[in-house]
């Protein structure tokens, strides 16, 4: 079988100066250099079928955006094999940069003294775009992000949220069938976070656009990516779904109970106390446990009002990350 993007024991190492403090460190360094190995990504193995959408998480130095960097062609990987879309992506050659997009939460490929409208013209011609499927596309994009008001305003003046919807116009008006996309909602408020997500919903839906997306933001994975996987000191520790991967750690349910005063609250066995003033209590208590200390807790004191969460995503994590144990779907 074919894969759109494929990988089989990608490694990628650095070398490291190391230079001791001060003069002398400094004057030795001169005639005796010191350099430490440091790999960024180990024995890394991955296959995506056309038309997924994936999501790739993984703590700060982690490998996520090495990953990205050898898959776009940036950087080139230090061992094993790599292919996307059939080329070898560091040879950077034409036919493989115009079936692809990236689009990085930090850098922007806007230019700030021109409108978007003019940086999209640009793009039209730098990727040969025809003219009906340029039309065709700004329109359908336009009227996704209903973003018509600002497509001729100086895209130094555009908002965060804006801009980085002109980020995604830019990077898939040429109708790319793979789009990279690293932290892209980093910063944005939650409507604007909202209005992204449902875009690459749409984006992913309607065209068949492989999508590969890192972020930090669970929200973004647990929202739109089926499939995730994990990266933890350059290595995968899992490959699979990913609500899967969140019930397996997600093992606590959030309690919040509200009682009369007067009724004494005691912390069942078991559960750790998050809040708790003279008429209500928030605490943690195991999933499986949660139905019967409910029932307990109606049987002692005297309720107003209950409610039943998941454990905070953010929890949930930090025990991911956290995990030194290999799970393989």
């Amino acid at each position: 079988m074919n894969h759109i993007l494929y990988t089989k024991g990608l490694t990628k190492e650095y070398k490291r100066f190391q230079k001791e403090a001060g003069l002398k460190g400094s004057f030795r360094a001169l005639f005796h250099r010191t350099y430490e190995t440091k790999a960024a990504l180990s024995d890394f193995d991955l296959k995506v079928e056309e038309g997924e959408f994936l999501g790739l998480i993984g703590p700060n130095g982690a490998g996520k955006t090495t990953l990205v960097k050898m898959l776009t062609g940036i950087i080139a990987p230090t061992s094993g094999e790599i292919s996307v879309l059939g080329f070898y992506p560091n040879k950077l050659e034409n036919a493989f940069k115009k079936q692809y997009a990236v689009v990085m939460g930090q850098k922007s490929q806007l230019i700030y003294e021109m409108t978007a409208a003019d940086t999209f013209l640009l793009f039209k011609e730098m990727y040969d775009i025809p003219t009906e499927v340029y039309r065709r596309n700004l329109e359908l994009f336009a009227d996704l992000f209903d973003s018509r008001e600002y497509l001729n305003a100086q895209v130094r003046t555009l908002s965060l949220g804006e801009r980085m919807k002109m980020e995604l116009i830019t990077s898939l008006l040429h109708n790319p069938r793979v789009l990279f996309l690293d932290e892209p909602t980093i910063g944005l408020d939650a409507p604007a976070q909202r209005q992204i997500r449902e875009f690459l919903k749409e984006v992913n839906t309607r065209n068949g656009t492989t999508i590969l997306l890192t972020s930090h933001y669970m929200e973004d994975i647990r929202n739109l990516c089926p499939r995730s996987v994990v990266l933890k000191e350059g290595r995968k520790a899992y490959d699979g779904g990913t609500e899967e991967l969140f019930a397996s750690f997600q093992t606590h349910k959030k309690i919040t109970v509200c009682y009369e005063e007067e009724s004494p609250f005691i912390l069942p066995q078991g559960c750790e106390i998050l809040e708790q003033n003279g008429h209500k209590a928030v605490f943690l208590c195991p999933k499986e446990r949660s139905g019967s200390i409910l029932a307990q807790l109606m049987r002692e004191i005297r309720l107003l009002d209950v409610s039943v969460e998941e454990e905070d995503i953010s929890v949930v994590v930090e025990k991911i990350y956290r995990s030194h144990r290999e799970v393989r779907a």
